[in-house]
């Protein structure tokens, strides 16, 4: 599996493409875990390649960890889903940090189990 798709290199990221990118892994942390990769993702996807792929993996990633949560629910109820819930948990935080790390560092962190609910414009349009 890539961690660095699309490479990003002719030109490097802007400093504010960078921010708005970390903004959107980080998203979970500040609350709004697929309202602000939305929301950067439908304002910088003509402005910033960079920015909106970011946002588009973020928003992807918080919306497969929402919807796995929901799945597991009823297995908590039989005791097994309670470490498979803490597990998504422990993991929907610790990614989205170090995918907000990668994109300070110019690369677009494709997350693991993840369902493409938004593809890539240039692969397909947005599901």
């Amino acid at each position: 599996m890539r961690n660095d798709w699309p490479p990003f290199t002719n030109p490097p990221p802007r400093g504010d493409e960078k921010i708005w990118s970390m903004l959107s892994h980080l998203s979970v942390l500040l609350g709004f875990p697929f309202i602000l990769p939305l929301v950067v993702y439908l304002a910088m996807r003509k402005d910033s390649d960079f920015a909106a792929a970011n946002a588009r993996e973020a928003l992807n990633f918080h919306l497969s960890v929402i919807l796995y949560i929901l799945l597991c629910l009823p297995l908590c109820l039989l005791l097994i889903g309670l470490p498979i819930y803490i597990g998504l948990i422990i993991g929907w935080f610790a990614l989205g940090i170090y995918a907000a790390y990668k994109a300070s560092n110019g690369i677009c962190y494709h997350y693991p189990l993840t369902i493409p609910f938004l593809r890539n414009a240039a692969v397909g349009s947005i599901v």
